[in-house]
C-alpha cells in the first residue's frame, strides 16, 4: 500500500469515526428527550449531550442543543479529574454538578450529569448531558444562594452504588422532586446508552485507533478554524451595545475590542461593568461558549463543535466584571447577556466580513415563569417557557420571524401541552407586524405571547431584554422594535421583574424584533408590496419607497 493511499485511508476512517461520535451525541439527546417527564426537556428540548476526550476536550456536540450550553459542559470534565483524580475514577462513576464556580455548570437550572468510559480498564472518554430543570421558580437573584442548590462535581453514583443520601439531600432543595428525579433518571439513560455506543466503536475499529482519531479530528478543526480566520482582514476592530434587564434600574454598556492577526483572532472585553447584585452575570465558560458560537458564524457552519475550534482563538475578560464573575454574583439570566456579547461580535466584525454578520437579533432569551399551587391538579408547579423574537436580517436575505437566536436553540412549549400542564390559558401566540427593522432585507418580527392565570397567588417573574433599546441596523437599515410587557387593568405592577398575579390576570409578554440590512429604498418592490399586505408598513412608508427608488 502506498503511503499516499494509506493517508486517504487514514482519513476516510477519521471522517467515518467523526460521524459516528455525532450520531452518539444526537442519539444521546434524543435518547434524554424521550425519557424525560418534565414539558420543559420532553417538549422544549432544553438539554444537550456531548462527548469529551479523557482529558476532557470536547470532540462531539449535538446539533440540536444550544450553544450556551457549552458552557455548561466544558468544564465539568476538568473539574471531576481535579477533584478527584484520574486514580479515584473508576467504571460505573456517575459525576453529578452544576455549581458555575466549581466546574459544574454555568447556572444552577443546568444539571450535568457526567460518566467516564473505560476500555480495555483505561479511561478512554467521558460521555456529558445537561438538562434544564425547571424547578427553581419564585426565588431571588441578588447572589447566588438564592437561585437554587449548588452542587459541586460529585458523585451521584459509585461504582455503580447510587449515592442515596446525596440525591435525597438534592431532591429536598427541588420544589417538584417527582419532576427531577425522573429527569435525571433519563439522564443517567442517555449516559448509559453514550458509553454503549463508544464501546462498540472500540470494539470495531480498536482504542488506540479511536483515541487518535478524536485527536486528529481536534487537529481538523483547527486547521479548519485558522484558515477561516485567515480570510480576515488583519486588524483591530470595536463596538459597543446597550444592555438592560428588568432587575438593573439602568442600562449597561458592554463592549468588545477584537484583534485579528492571520490566522488568530482574540476578542477583549476590558472595560465593560463590574458584577452586578442581578442574576445577568456570566462565568468564564459561559463567556467563551458565547465567543466560540459568534466565531463559528461568522466562518464556517460545517466545522465540527469540538475543541479544535478553540485553539486560534484569545479572550480576555477582567474578573469579577459582568462578563467574567466571581462568586458569589448571580448568574441564572447569563443567557440574556450572552445573546448581547453575539450582537457585538457581530456588530464589531460588520466592517470586516460585512457578507457574513447578521444586523441584530432580538437580543435576549425571554424567559417567562410562573409558579404556584395549581387546585384544580393539586400539585405545585413551575413553568419556565422562553420565547424567540426577531432574528437579524442578512445581507441576501430577510431575518427569520419568531425564532430563537444564538445561545439558545429551544422549542417552544405548544399551547396544548401548556394548558393541559399548568392552570394557565394562551390567549394569543402571533407575530408581531411591523417589529422588524426595514432595510433591503426586513428584519424578522417578534412575538407576542399573552398568558393567563386560573389559580390564586401564581408568582410572574419575566427574563428579557431589549426593552429600553432597539435592535439595531447595518449598512442603512433599521431597527427592529423593543421588547415590552402589559399586564391586564387591576393586575400588581411588575417590579424589577417580578409580579403575582390572581385568577383571570394576564402577562402578554412582547419580544424584539430585529434589526434590517441595508438600504429600505433598495427592498424588491414585490417585497415591498408583500409588506403592506400584510401590515408590516404603511402605504405612506411603501409610496416612500417607490420614490427613492425611481429617485
Amino acid at each position: 500500500m502506498t503511503p499516499t493511499l494509506q493517508r486517504e485511508l487514514d482519513a476516510v476512517l477519521v471522517e467515518v469515526v467523526g460521524s459516528a461520535l455525532s450520531t452518539i451525541v444526537e442519539e444521546m439527546s434524543e435518547t434524554l428527550v424521550k425519557a424525560a417527564f418534565s414539558p420543559n426537556i420532553k417538549e422544549r428540548r432544553d438539554c444537550t449531550a456531548s462527548l469529551f476526550d479523557a482529558e476532557g476536550n470536547a470532540i462531539a456536540q449535538d446539533e440540536g442543543g444550544s450553544p450556551l450550553h457549552l458552557g455548561s459542559l466544558m468544564g465539568i470534565v476538568s473539574a471531576i479529574r481535579s477533584r478527584f483524580g484520574d486514580e479515584r475514577i473508576r467504571p460505573g462513576d456517575v459525576f453529578i454538578g452544576n455549581d458555575p464556580y466549581t466546574g459544574g455548570g454555568s447556572h444552577l437550572p443546568d444539571i450535568v450529569l457526567a460518566v467516564p468510559v473505560f476500555v480495555d480498564g483505561e479511561l478512554t472518554a467521558w460521555a456529558a448531558n445537561l438538562a434544564h430543570h425547571a424547578d427553581f421558580g419564585d426565588r431571588g437573584h441578588a447572589h447566588i444562594f438564592q437561585e437554587a442548590i449548588r452542587i459541586p462535581p460529585v458523585h451521584l453514583v459509585r461504582e455503580g452504588v447510587r449515592q442515596e443520601e446525596l440525591l435525597e439531600l438534592i431532591l429536598l432543595n427541588c420544589q417538584i422532586p417527582a419532576e427531577r428525579i425522573a429527569d435525571l433518571r433519563a439522564q443517567e439513560a442517555a449516559n448509559r446508552l453514550a458509553v454503549t455506543r463508544y464501546v462498540e466503536l472500540c470494539e470495531r475499529y480498536g482504542r488506540e485507533t479511536m483515541v487518535a482519531a478524536g485527536r486528529e479530528l481536534l487537529d481538523y478543526t483547527e486547521r479548519r478554524t485558522r484558515a477561516a480566520i485567515a480570510e480576515f482582514p488583519d486588524g483591530v476592530y470595536e463596538f459597543e451595545d446597550l444592555f438592560d434587564c428588568p432587575e438593573l434600574d439602568d442600562e449597561l454598556t458592554l463592549r468588545v475590542r477584537v484583534t485579528v492577526d492571520g490566522d488568530e483572532i482574540g476578542f477583549d472585553f476590558s472595560g465593560n461593568p463590574p458584577q452586578v447584585r442581578a442574576s445577568v452575570n456570566v462565568v468564564w465558560t459561559g463567556l467563551h461558549a458565547a465567543v466560540y458560537y459568534a466565531l463559528k458564524t461568522l466562518i464556517d457552519p460545517d466545522i465540527a463543535p469540538n475543541a479544535g475550534l478553540y485553539r486560534p482563538v484569545t479572550i480576555d475578560a477582567p474578573l469579577g466584571s459582568i462578563l467574567n464573575c466571581e462568586a458569589p454574583a448571580a448568574v441564572n439570566g447569563r443567557s440574556e447577556t450572552c445573546q448581547r456579547v453575539v450582537d457585538l461580535i457581530h456588530g464589531a466584525l460588520a466592517a470586516a466580513v460585512p457578507t457574513r454578520i447578521t444586523a441584530a437579533s432580538n437580543g435576549a432569551n425571554t424567559g417567562v415563569h410562573f409558579s404556584g399551587y395549581d387546585p384544580v391538579r393539586g400539585r405545585d408547579f413551575v413553568y419556565l417557557e422562553t420565547i424567540g423574537g426577531g432574528s437579524g436580517a442578512r445581507h441576501n436575505k430577510d431575518g427569520l420571524d419568531g425564532v430563537q437566536v444564538h445561545m439558545t436553540n429551544t422549542s417552544n412549549l405548544p399551547v396544548e401541552s401548556l394548558e393541559a400542564e399548568y392552570p394557565l390559558v394562551v390567549e394569543a401566540y402571533e407575530l408581531i407586524d411591523g417589529s422588524g427593522g426595514m432595510g433591503e432585507h426586513r428584519g424578522g418580527l417578534g412575538i407576542r405571547r399573552t398568558v393567563r392565570v386560573e389559580a390564586p397567588d401564581i408568582h410572574f417573574w419575566l427574563d428579557t431584554s431589549r426593552q429600553r433599546s432597539q435592535p439595531w441596523g447595518v449598512f442603512g437599515g433599521g431597527s427592529g422594535a423593543s421588547a415590552r410587557c402589559e399586564l391586564s387593568p387591576g393586575a400588581r405592577p411588575i417590579d424589577h421583574g417580578y409580579t403575582v398575579l390572581q385568577p383571570g390576570e394576564t402577562a402578554s409578554v412582547q419580544t424584539a424584533g430585529a434589526g434590517g440590512y441595508g438600504d429600505p429604498a433598495l427592498r424588491p418592490a414585490e417585497k415591498v408590496e408583500d409588506d403592506l399586505r400584510r401590515g408590516v408598513i404603511d402605504t405612506a412608508t411603501a409610496r416612500e419607497y417607490a420614490d427613492r427608488r425611481e429617485a
